[in-house]
């Protein structure tokens, strides 16, 4: 799966992984719509190409969707008043695949016979598209190109009588990762994989419970956290409070590792590990994976900085903040000439030249991609002065594409998928490079080793290990589709 590219746009992160989707819920709440944008705020991480509100007042469904940031649209008062109600979800989106238009934003609805049905996804279906062609044969009309849509037709096709057994037949069609928060007249339903690849926190705030994909989110409104949902779990929240159902096969767990290395926030505790001290020790253990005789330790900000403080402390060597990254350029530069697109990455971060200049440094990040931007963050470094620059990722090499609602490039546009790790080294144009080892993220996380680890995480980037089946990716014909139609929620 790979983004949309244009020879007129230059993207100063295109050499980072895209995070997926970020989903929020309220029950309850007088002011739903409200409480639902700051959580999304909280998300905005997750997804910064759209973002959508479904409420509902009691009597009507209230649907506020659009392209662009959480703030640019439902910080106004006009926005919030037209989505009245005790009941609101909500969707931060970044797509993996094809257009990023309004038809696609999330939350999804229709009316069904049995009433309105809202739906926000994040993660992505591996068996979407097969599940797409096998709907629209037998008559389904699609309104969208999301994958998430699947879930609206299985439930609206389902000859079940209640509602919960509708759902519960619809997602025990799906394959691939999935953290679901939707809303009907009564209800807010939350769901997560039977493997748990993509995470949803339960919280509560003055007795109104809440769905979210990160616990900042409840940080952010001042909620308490109640417990994650459980891989294969649903919760129906409702007048009558929380009702736990378990329609799955008890298996273990397997939640995304890159969660703790890239997309959760720093703040966030994602399956009772605080994210910022799971970094730091990534950088630790990088520091005594991969030692160099260096002055300072350089993190890549903003997402380098944790594993580089780790790095700092366990070697010894001072940390400073040799680059210095501007926070107020948007995601994209336009300009129409090559020679100007290729200054995009000053535009993000410039050196601090009193820091590298005549140094050894030790520029830390937490991953590469492509490469393409590691090449010009070395070579910002040696413009600045730096005598030496060693590279150290503080995660392993990322040698297979995700599948799962993370944006990676075809394999063959992986880096460390074309190249050995000196063939890397001489591409980048550092002095030496190395990665965190696939046992050494483990003990970074606290267990010896990937073998020894409970629960095993989703670790398929580092190592092929794909949890799932690839239904949509039998046969080249399905990848040039899945490339054309299948999106990430």
């Amino acid at each position: 799966m790979t983004a949309m590219d244009s020879p007129c746009v230059f993207d100063p992160d295109e050499d980072r992984l895209r995070e997926e989707c970020g989903v929020f819920g309220i029950f309850g709440h007088p002011e739903a719509a409200t409480i639902t944008a700051l959580g999304l705020h909280a998300l905005q991480h997750r997804g910064q190409e759209a973002a959508g509100i479904v409420a509902f007042d009691g009597k009507r469904f209230h649907s506020e969707r659009r392209l662009g940031l959480v703030g640019d649209h439902f910080a106004t008062a006009s926005t919030i008043q037209r989505l009245p109600g005790h009941i609101a979800i909500g969707h931060v989106r970044y797509s993996t695949t094809g257009e990023t238009i309004l038809r696609n934003v999330q939350p999804l609805f229709a009316e069904l016979d049995a009433g309105g049905f809202a739906v926000a996804h994040n993660g992505n279906l591996t068996n979407g598209l097969t599940q797409r062609r096998n709907l629209i044969r037998e008559g389904a009309i699609y309104q969208s190109t999301s994958d998430t849509e699947v879930v609206l037709q299985l439930v609206a096709r389902s000859r079940k009588t209640r509602f919960v057994e509708r759902f519960i037949e619809a997602v025990r069609q799906l394959e691939g990762a999935y953290a679901l928060v939707c809303l009907t007249n009564k209800k807010l339903v939350g769901a997560r994989d039977p493997l748990g690849i993509r995470p949803l926190v339960i919280g509560e705030l003055n007795g109104h419970y809440i769905l979210a994909s990160e616990t900042c989110a409840l940080d952010i409104i001042g909620a308490r956290f109640v417990r994650d949902v459980e891989n294969g779990e649903i919760v129906i929240i409702s007048e009558s409070g929380l009702e736990s159902l378990k329609p799955f096969p008890p298996q273990p767990m397997r939640p995304c590792i890159f969660e703790y290395v890239y997309f959760a926030r720093p703040d966030s505790v994602v399956h009772g590990r605080p994210v910022y001290t799971v970094r730091k020790n990534m950088g630790a253990q990088l520091a005594r994976e991969a030692p160099v005789e260096a002055d300072v330790i350089v993190p890549v900000p903003d997402s380098g900085v944790p594993a580089a403080i780790g790095y700092a402390q366990e070697s010894g060597i001072p940390f400073e903040l040799g680059i210095i990254r501007n926070h107020y350029v948007g995601r994209t530069f336009i300009e129409p000439t090559q020679s100007i697109r290729e200054l995009g990455v000053r535009m993000k971060h410039s050196a601090n030249r009193a820091v590298v200049q005549g140094k050894r440094i030790v520029l830390i990040d937490d991953s590469i991609v492509r490469g393409t931007t590691s090449v010009k963050i070395v070579r910002m470094m040696r413009d600045a002065g730096a005598r030496e620059v060693h590279f150290r990722i503080s995660s392993p090499p990322i040698t297979h594409p995700d599948y799962y609602g993370i944006d990676t490039p075809n394999r063959e546009k992986l880096l460390a998928a074309t190249m050995n790790l000196e063939e890397m080294r001489r591409y980048v144009g550092a002095d030496s490079l190395a990665f965190l080892t696939v046992d050494g993220i483990y003990r970074a996380m606290g267990y010896d080793g990937r073998n020894n680890a409970q629960p095993q995480f989703t670790d398929h980037c580092f190592t092929g290990d794909y949890p799932t089946p690839l239904t949509d990716l039998i046969g080249e014909s399905a990848k040039q589709e899945l490339g054309l139609l299948a999106e990430a929620g």
